[in-house]
């Protein structure tokens, strides 16, 4: 339902979808723009009926996240992320939107506050935590990590892991728009449109750190 609204809607910009991809179909050039989609992003949530799973949608251009939305349903929560712009939406069970309200990242607290994957986590991912010295850890699934650093609920999401890029779009999408950041750990902010890579598949994700504020980044860093 996703892919055909989106290829009915906007015929001349290609999907990369994970169901899809898994079946080995993949589009020819992407060109400028492209949309990554995951209609089911954190599976194992879903399966161990947890709440925490979402629908992801994004925007790719230039290799930027440049619009995402993320829809928790069973937490009733519409995440959505343009350049500049980042807000939540309450929907109630018809689907209909009770309220809404802009969201941006929070200043550093201190010690931290960390999210990390409830069914991924790492070796990596837990030393990284304990140098890191947090207060708090929270354990999600999906891309709802990403949209509780862009509400202003926790400060850093360090993922020592593999990801898709359509696992990571739409969430670094909102989070951009919210203030905050995802690198690489060399530094660099997470791109887009990863195809033919030496080490890995297409569309496969480095391991990244995802920050709200600067002074978080910068804290990180150091």
């Amino acid at each position: 339902i996703i892919l055909a609204g989106l290829r009915t809607e906007f015929p001349d910009i290609p999907c990369v979808a994970e169901e899809e991809a898994a079946a080995g179909v993949m589009p020819g050039e992407l060109g400028e723009a492209f949309f990554l989609v995951d209609p089911l992003d954190g599976t194992k949530e879903f399966v161990n009926r947890r709440t925490d799973f979402t629908v992801n949608i994004a925007l790719v251009r230039h290799g930027v996240p440049e619009v995402g939305v993320v829809f928790a349903p069973c937490g009733g929560r519409f995440f959505s992320g343009l350049p500049g712009r980042a807000e939540v939406l309450d929907i109630d069970g018809d689907y209909q939107i009770i309220a809404r309200r802009p969201i941006s990242v929070r200043t550093a607290a201190s010690p931290l506050a960390v999210v990390a994957s409830r069914s991924h986590n790492t070796p990596e991912t837990e030393a990284y935590i304990r140098d890191l010295g947090a207060a708090e850890i929270v354990s999600v699934g999906s891309s709802l990590k990403f949209c509780l650093l862009a509400n202003g609920e926790a400060d850093v999401y360090p993922r020592f892991g593999r990801t898709m890029e359509w696992d990571t779009a739409a969430g670094d999408a909102v989070l951009r728009a919210a203030g905050g950041t995802t690198r690489t750990l060399d530094g660099k902010p997470l791109a887009y449109g990863k195809r033919n890579q030496a080490d890995d598949e297409d569309f496969a994700n480095p391991h990244f750190i995802a920050s709200g504020s600067a002074a978080t980044g910068r804290r990180i860093e150091r």
